[in-house]
Formats: structure tokens, C-alpha cells, sequence
């Protein structure tokens, strides 16, 4: 698993939205040695803490790294045009004269991160801090006068290779035409010209203030990020607190109350509940509660916490399980000042459901047969670390949890074909990809690894034998990446599976963690995941860049020019290595071919196959529109034919398929659209399960499959 976005980037997320920015100080002292840079008063310092990690980042990333590249003069240019475009990569914020006080530093990166002088980065960050305030300002004044909204002018949002303002007219109206197309987008949503005033008034306030609570962590992770992406996408630096979540994600679980939380106008408000987790279980939280403060205890202080950061929020509320947590609540739809109420919760084990392995069973129709196909989604692949050194005989992880649901599929009845869906899985622990592979293998090589030093070894299925022996499918998208692509290519090289959907994400890299903090007694220096090898297929080649083409095509909301590893900055290339020994079962090439021609037939003639199709098309034709008309006529009747467009789509699939027209839009219900390409993947798998056991031998399959 990978992260791409720094926590500077998620802590000015809001700013972004809200159409504000960030720039600093005049150049005065942008320009000479590193030592002779000068921060303004106020500005966010680099701590003696992060100085000595910034020599700890660079000797790991020069040591470890597959590349084994030094951090020289080439090297340090490409990390200040990284760690600029992670301050204003849409150039909406510096002035052309900005960057160029700054563009003698291209060349000081090196040195800077060898000795520990950061100022430099800092000073860059402090420059984004001043405009931001500048421009924010400058919007809130535009609020006071209504735009013409009969001009006929286009809106250029993306501006990530535009060039940098001129000067501070020319970034005045590109501000002018942004905070126009927020309003815009307001006033098509019914809003009046004063309503949608006084909503981006409050929204740009409440950037203001966020400005302020980006923390030396932010930028330091930021900036030592911008070294690790030079090496390659994979490569990253996590602060202490991302480090945490890194954690909690791969492990499924953490102590706290099982509430999802999201940050609306200033207030940390409850998204939802998690089924099983403390405040579920006590039923006194409801989604859209806003909390106001948070105490520790019974008789804590209470904290108040509105306009908080949402993590800062976060972190006082989880604690030890069994402790107690009280929160200072406002109810739904309760007007301020009002109806506020204390909430006492005891914290406890809360297990990530809805990111675990899950199961359904479908019933799909093949010719006069009806076949019983199992459906086990596979969002990430995750181990419960905490639990397993506790010594839990019965800690979570995916393979486990994936050969369990076999199990309570089968003790259903006879299971025809299994599909494991994959999209939007984006990897995780290797051995689990190991594990998993083994579920449905007896035994042999699933992945091949060449680490740093040009060592080659074959990693295999962990346990001989197998959970399942019948029909399988794996379904995958462009999001499906690492640990996802290691089980698809093993499916597809044993000859044991089809592979359907979207060539994959093409990330063949593995990387280790290295925890910062082994170097000193305090918990303050988060962890490095470096690249240290590349997987390969046991054919021989690469999932890099290339990824898992599947045996037959499905179609995804999902462009692969956009996404994918071959779309990333500095993505390490493909190649291709000496094959392995390995037993393989009989190829599917030519039902894989009977199968794709007969998808097509059915494609073209399914309702619901044919309105994703079209949903398809004109999302791909929205991507190709990088500007929006800022006139207001125009952008209702653009709205209005996308709406009337959409709305014949879905109800030329709803008569299809027996069901009542809508009169708007707005009566779709999102979870009662149908997910075509599991329908579509489904419906081939039970086709697979017909192609490989003829009707005479099925029930003989199904009792060698269980």
C-alpha cells in the first residue's frame, strides 16, 4: 500500500475547495546559501527534531532504495519542482516572481536535506502561507458585489501547466473568474445571489482559519515526501499521526468509539456509526451530531474543538479501550446554543467491517439452468499485526477471512463458480497476496522478488491444498494494484482463473517500512516506506507499468490515461526476468475466447449493459472539458441537457427491465442502480462453471469442490 497525497496536502484540502490559496513573504532573503535564509517572524520553523530526520530520511533513501541512487545536484533539482507543485501545483497562488526568488534554491536541495538546514522549504511554505491569506482576503471582497453572469466567459480550472501569474492583476482575475464559478455552482443549486454570498462568505472565514493550523509535521512530511517521490511514486515519508492511520488501516482495528467523522462548517459532525463499535452499540450518537468539545474521563476538562483540524478532533476522541470519553453534542438539525448535550461513551475494539473481506451469492440464469456463483469482495489485503503479537489465535486476516466466507457460501449448498472481486483494491501486505493465491493453488511459486542488491527468490503458497477447486473468476479495475495484481497474475499464469474487467493499476514494486523512531527514545519520527524490489510474474515479467491485462474486457468508470502507474511521476520501468518451474492447469485461452465473443453479443443487446455504456460516454466526454462557461444562462441549459440526457438513459433501463419511469433525476436512488460489471462478471463466471463442467459432471465438481 501506498499514500500519494501528503498531510500538507489533506490539511489545505479545504482551502483548495473553498477556492483560496496560499503565498507568503516578499523574496527578501530568498536568494544565497542555506544557512543565510532568514524566516520571517510567525512562520513555521523546522524543529532540531526534524533537522536530524532529515539526515536520517536521506541516508535510508540512498542506502535502501532499489534504484541506489545518490541525492545529488540533478537530484535536488527535481524535488523542488516536486515540493512546488505540492504547494501550487494548479498555479493559483505564487506569482511568476515568487518562483523565480525562489528558483536559486533548485539547485541547494541536496545540501539541504544532507545537513539538516530547511529553512529554505520552510521560507518557500511561509511565502504560500502570506498569499493564501492575500488571496482569501481579496475573494471575501469580491462578495460584495453580485458578477454579470450574462458575460459570455470560460473559466480555465485546470492550470497545472499553465504558466505563473505575471502579476498581481493577472492573478486578481483568475481569482475574479473562481470565486464567479463557485457562486455559480451555488446559484444552480437554487441558491439566491445573497444566499450564495453568505455561504462562500463563511466558507472562505473558515479558510482563513485553517490556514493557521498547518503544523511544522505538515510541512516537514510534505518536504521529505517530495525527496521520496523523486525515487519513485511508492516511495514515501509518514509524520507520527499518518503513520498511526497507515497502521489502522492495515490492521482493520482501533480503539476508540466506531464513528466515521467528517468536518462540516467548522463542526466535527458524525458521519456514521460502525456496526459493532461502542457508540453503535450505546445508540446516543446519531449521524449529522455535531460535536462541540471533548473531555477525557468523567470529570475532564471539556476541550472545545470547533474549527478544529478533523485529525486534531480525531485523536482526542480514540484512546485505550475501556477508558471513558465524553462529548459535548449538538443534535442534528439543532439550531446553535440549543439543545446541547453531554455523551459519555466507554471505548472499545472497533473492527473496520465495511473495508473487510465480504460475501454474497448470486443466482444466474445460463440457458435453461439456473447456477449458484459466490461473490467474495476483496477490498484491500490486511492483517491484524496488533492482534497476532498479542497472541490472538484468531486474528484477522484476508486470506482467513476469505477462506471462511468459502466456507459459509458452501454450507448453503452447492456453489456452480466463485468470482473474488478486486476493484478498487489497492494492495497491501505481500504475504496475504501469498496466502490468498494459496486458497486456490495446491502448491508452487505465486511471485518472484528482486530486491536492492540483484538477489532473485520465488515466494510460494504458504500451505499445500486448497479452500476451493471449481470455476473462478477475479474481477479488477484500474485501481487494483500491488498485492491485487500478484493474485490476478496467479490466477491467470496456473491457468486456474479468467481474469475480467480493466488492465490493472501496474504497480510491481514492494516496499518496506522503516519505523524513524528506532534512532530515539521519543515517538516523533514516523516511518519511511521505501521501494526495495520489484515482483515479477513467475513467467518472468513484470506487472510494473504494464500491469494484468485481463481475458476478457469489461468496461469501468475509471480512465487508464488519468490512472495507473504509467500516469505517476518517476515510475520505476518495466522489464522482465528468467521464468520459474510451475505446474500449471489446462489453458482457458479458447473458452476465454468463446466466452468474450459471446459477452459481446449479449453486451450489445443488454439494457442495463447499454445504459452504463452511455453513462460512460458522456463522463469521458465531460473529462475532456477543462473549462466551465461562468455564464449562468448557459451553464443551466448545459445542466438541464446533461439532466434530460441522464434521465432518458435511465429510464430506457428501467423500461427494459419492467420498472415504472422516473419524472427527474433527482428520484434516482444511487443504491438501486445496478453494478453492471459484477452483474456482467457474474453472468461470465457462470458461463465458465457451464464451459468447464458440462451438465453430467456438475454435481461431481461440486462435491470435488467442497
Amino acid at each position: 500500500m501506498s499514500r500519494s497525497d501528503s498531510n500538507l496536502r489533506k490539511a489545505l484540502a479545504p482551502i483548495a475547495a473553498a477556492g483560496a490559496c496560499l503565498l507568503l513573504l516578499a523574496a527578501t532573503g530568498s536568494t544565497g546559501t542555506l544557512s543565510s535564509v532568514r524566516l520571517p517572524d510567525g512562520a513555521i520553523q523546522p524543529t532540531l527534531r526534524q533537522q536530524e530526520l532529515a539526515r536520517q530520511v536521506a541516508g535510508n533513501l540512498e542506502h535502501y532504495h532499489y534504484s541506489q541512487r545518490a541525492i545529488d545536484k540533478e537530484f535536488s533539482a527535481q524535488v523542488f519542482d516536486r515540493y512546488l507543485n505540492a504547494l501550487d501545483g494548479q498555479r493559483n497562488y505564487f506569482l511568476a516572481a515568487d518562483v523565480a526568488a525562489m528558483n536559486p534554491w533548485r539547485s541547494g536541495f541536496d545540501d539541504m536535506i544532507h545537513t539538516g538546514q530547511l529553512d529554505p522549504a520552510y521560507f518557500m511554505f511561509a511565502r504560500l502561507q502570506q498569499r493564501n491569506r492575500e488571496r482569501v482576503r481579496y475573494a471575501l471582497g469580491l462578495l460584495a458585489t453580485e458578477p454579470n453572469w450574462k458575460l459570455n466567459e470560460r473559466y480555465d480550472f485546470d492550470r497545472d501547466k499553465a504558466p505563473w501569474p505575471r502579476d498581481t492583476a493577472e492573478l486578481n482575475e483568475l481569482w475574479r473568474q473562481r470565486v464567479k464559478s463557485d457562486a455559480l455552482s451555488l446559484m444552480l443549486t437554487g441558491k439566491t445571489w445573497p444566499e450564495a454570498a453568505d455561504i462562500l462568505r463563511k466558507r472562505y472565514e473558515r479558510v482563513l482559519a485553517r490556514v493557521g493550523q498547518v503544523n511544522a509535521d505538515d510541512v516537514f512530511e510534505s518536504l521529505m515526501d517530495a525527496y521520496a517521490a523523486v525515487y519513485d511514486p511508492h516511495t514515501n515519508y509518514l509524520a507520527p499521526r499518518s503513520a498511526e492511520e497507515f497502521r489502522i488501516q492495515m490492521s482493520l482495528s482501533y480503539e476508540g468509539i466506531g464513528a466515521s467523522l467528517q468536518l462540516v462548517d467548522d463542526y466535527v459532525t458524525i458521519g456514521s456509526l460502525l456496526p459493532g463499535g461502542p457508540a453503535a452499540a450505546a445508540n446516543t450518537l446519531k449521524p449529522n451530531d455535531r460535536i462541540l468539545a471533548v473531555g477525557q474521563g468523567r470529570e475532564g476538562a471539556l476541550t472545545d474543538v470547533v474549527g478544529w483540524r478533523l485529525d486534531d478532533v480525531v485523536q482526542l476522541i480514540r484512546g485505550k479501550g475501556d477508558t471513558l470519553v465524553r462529548l459535548q453534542v449538538l443534535p442534528a438539525g439543532a439550531a446553535p446554543g440549543t439543545d446541547v448535550k453531554i455523551i459519555a461513551l466507554t471505548r472499545g475494539k472497533v473492527t473496520l467491517e465495511n473495508q473487510a473481506a465480504r460475501k454474497e451469492l448470486r443466482s444466474v440464469r445460463v440457458g435453461e439452468r439456473e447456477l449458484r456463483v459466490g461473490v467474495i469482495t476483496v477490498p484491500g489485503f490486511y492483517e491484524d499485526n496488533d492482534a497476532r503479537g498479542a497472541g490472538d489465535a484468531n486474528y484477522r486476516t484476508t486470506a482467513r477471512d476469505v477462506r471462511r466466507l468459502i466456507g459459509e457460501l458452501q454450507a448453503q449448498g452447492p456453489v456452480d463458480a466463485l468470482l473474488l472481486d478486486l476493484r478498487g483494491d489497492g494492495g497491501g501486505y505481500l504475504p496475504e497476496a501469498l496466502a490468498l493465491s494459496g486458497l486456490f493453488i495446491d502448491q508452487g511459486p505465486v511471485v518472484q522478488l528482486k530486491t536492492t542488491d540483484g538477489s532473485i527468490e520465488h515466494l510460494d503458497d504458504p500451505e499445500p491444498g486448497v479452500a476451493y477447486a471449481g470455476p473462478l473468476s477475479v474481477l479488477v479495475d484500474r485501481t487494483s494494484a500491488s498485492a491485487s495484481e500478484i493474485f490476478a497474475a496467479a490466477m491467470q499464469d496456473y491457468h486456474r482463473g479468467l481474469v475480467l474487467g480493466q488492465t490493472t493499476f501496474g504497480k510491481g514494486t514492494v516496499q518496506n517500512v522503516i519505523p524513524l523512531d528506532r534512532w530515539s527514545r521519543q515517538p516523533s519520527g514516523g516511518q519511511l516506506t521505501i521501494t526495495i524490489g520489484k515482483f515479477y510474474r513467475v513467467t518472468g515479467e513484470s506487472t510494473q507499468l504494464r500491469g494484468v491485462q485481463p481475458d476478457i474486457e469489461l468496461p469501468a468508470r475509471i480512465n487508464t490515461k488519468d490512472v495507473g502507474e504509467g500516469a505517476l511521476e518517476s515510475p520505476l520501468p518495466w522489464d522482465r526476468i528468467a521464468p520459474v518451474p510451475f505446474r500449471a492447469d489446462a489453458p482457458l485461452t479458447e473458452v476465454a475466447l468463446s466466452l468474450a465473443k459471446e459477452q459481446s453479443v449479449h453486451s450489445a443487446r443488454d439494457a442495463d449493459y447499454q445504459w452504463l455504456v452511455g453513462a460512460l460516454a458522456a463522463l469521458e466526454q465531460n473529462r475532456k472539458d477543462h473549462s466551465l462557461s461562468l455564464n449562468l444562462a448557459e451553464r443551466q441549459r448545459e445542466r438541464t441537457t446533461q439532466e434530460q440526457q441522464a434521465l432518458a438513459r435511465e429510464n430506457a433501463r428501467r423500461a427494459a427491465d419492467g420498472l415504472p419511469a422516473l419524472k427527474a433525476l433527482s428520484d434516482v436512488q444511487a443504491d438501486q442502480q445496478p453494478d453492471v460489471v459484477l452483474a456482467e462478471a457474474a453472468r461470465i463466471t457462470a458461463q465458465l462453471a457451464v464451459a468447464a463442467a458440462p451438465a453430467a459432471t456438475t454435481a461431481a465438481a461440486r462435491t470435488s469442490a467442497q
